[in-house]
């Protein structure tokens, strides 16, 4: 979560109006690392190009096909062009937060209702959504204050350690989840250590107490083990949700001093998922792009960088070139982003996926291998939530009817999730003149077929050339529209 109320309705806000430091029609790189410097040829495209559009009253709805003609301008300035042979990094795939407030309006579902609503969210053949988030204990979307060892007293040796309350309906929402797709890949995150591990003795707000780091990485592999027991695995961990702030002591926090989460996983929690979970993969950060310092002081720390796998971002505040220049200086560290969510109370709720398609494009534009929005399933107010920040839901599901609508957060993230396949490569598209308010990425699926995504910010329709090689179409964007383009 981030800091203000006033702080979300401004990322949104950002989204629109476009994000200072991003070039919006050049690939933001200034060297690309011999892992991705794999070149192709490129290939002029012939036949027909696939068309799935969002706008006014359409929802993801197929188009008439287009057809790739020789290009008659070459040259054109205003053109949207694709260079499959520069690529920049694979997409590990796209998703939202299982908390416990998503996966309760879950279990209110009647079976049915919740068969069709996973299947349209997991199936590889629906929504696709692969990777997806886990609150270790409760964040401020939960039905409850809890962590897995409460206790008056400090209990180091974590004799009170249990998961009996994820049993309920997190643990089933994980398993029925992967069962539709096996690749999901889990992230999981503490918004707080268990009370009696901080100088406040609360989960609200406070900070971590040094001493009890030891016992903290052992609440970590306890929480490994003991979801793996109950047959749901967990790919990368991260040690703090948000790492920068206590939120006034108004929900689950902990703020880490950047000396104590360098210390953590050097010394403790990167050794004991070396020993006892060697698969699992460790994100630091977990917070806004204007902390990118912190994250780069925390890679150089050698002993450190060994146990981490990547940087987690959320985009509340700053803007994704944060990504791009961590990712420039440890270019062998993955970038992933892993939180920003809808608010509910936003008149525009369910129709701004302009928005969010601009942000997911900026996101990826800048070395994100990812994108986990926040809670999956929220009601129509928001809730349960015992923080004091205003969200909704992807998808909403009414306290009372159950009925299951989609937010624009939704919409907009199917025009990605439905095509890109895990593996695939984000390609450079430029435009020399570029078109205002048209943002756009492409990418190259393992098995060599190519998407490309188009947004258009503006309230007034437009016409762009989109060409690779010597073919080019002629793409009509509606206003505040979003268009997927597949083609072989």
């Amino acid at each position: 979560m981030m800091t203000t109320k006033q702080t979300r309705r401004e990322f949104v806000k950002r989204t629109t109006a476009g994000i200072a430091g991003i070039a919006a029609t050049q690939f933001v790189s200034s060297a690309v690392p011999s892992s991705e410097a794999a070149q192709v040829k490129t290939v002029s495209p012939k036949g027909q190009i696939a068309v799935w559009l969002t706008s006014g009253e359409a929802r993801y709805a197929a188009q008439a096909p287009l057809t790739w003609q020789a290009a008659p301008k070459p040259d054109a300035r205003d053109a949207i062009r694709v260079a499959p042979d520069k690529m920049f990094q694979d997409v590990l795939g796209f998703g939202a937060a299982f908390t416990d407030a998503a996966c309760w309006n879950f279990d209110r579902l009647a079976p049915a209702d919740r068969e069709k609503l996973f299947s349209d969210l997991y199936s590889p053949s629906q929504m696709n959504l692969s990777v997806g988030r886990v609150c270790m204990g409760s964040s401020d979307y939960a039905t409850k204050l809890y962590s897995y060892n409460d206790s008056v007293d400090p209990d180091p040796e974590l004799t009170k350690f249990s998961i009996a309350h994820d049993r309920g309906y997190i643990l089933p929402a994980l398993r029925e989840a992967r069962a539709l797709n096996p690749d999901l890949w889990l992230l999981a995150s503490p918004w707080s250590p268990p009370g009696w591990m901080k100088f406040n003795n609360s989960m609200l707000g406070g900070s971590m107490r040094r001493k009890w780091l030891p016992a903290y990485a052992q609440y970590f592999h306890k929480f490994l083990a003991a979801y793996e027991k109950e047959g749901v695995r967990i790919d990368s961990v991260s040690p703090q949700n948000e790492v920068d702030t206590d939120q006034d002591g108004r929900m689950p926090a902990c703020a880490w001093p950047q000396e104590y989460e360098i210390e953590f996983v050097r010394d403790h929690l990167g050794p004991v998922l070396a020993r006892q979970h060697p698969d699992t993969h460790i994100w630091i950060l977990d917070h806004n792009y204007n902390l990118w310092g912190r994250a780069i002081c925390e890679l150089e720390d050698e002993g450190a960088r060994k146990y981490i796998k990547g940087v987690a971002w959320h985009g509340y505040v700053g803007d994704p070139s944060a990504m791009t220049r961590v990712h420039e200086r440890f270019p062998e560290i993955g970038q992933f982003w892993t939180e920003g969510g809808p608010d509910y109370t936003d008149p525009k709720y369910q129709t701004d996926w302009p928005k969010w398609s601009k942000a997911f494009t900026d996101i990826l534009r800048n070395r994100a291998r990812c994108i986990i929005a926040w809670n999956y399933a929220l009601d129509e107010v928001g809730t349960p939530n015992i923080g004091p920040f205003p969200c909704g839901g992807l998808v909403t599901v009414h306290s009372k009817t159950r009925q299951v609508t989609h937010s624009g957060q939704y919409w907009a993230l199917a025009h990605f999730s439905r095509h890109v396949r895990r593996g695939a490569r984000v390609v450079s598209t430029v435009s020399a003149a570029p078109v205002e308010g048209v943002s756009h990425v492409a990418f190259v699926n393992p098995d060599g077929s190519n998407v490309a995504v188009l947004t258009n910010t503006r309230n007034t329709a437009t016409a762009v050339p989109f060409a690779v090689g010597q073919s080019q179409a002629t793409v009509h964007l509606p206003a505040d529209s979003v268009t997927t383009l597949a083609w072989k």
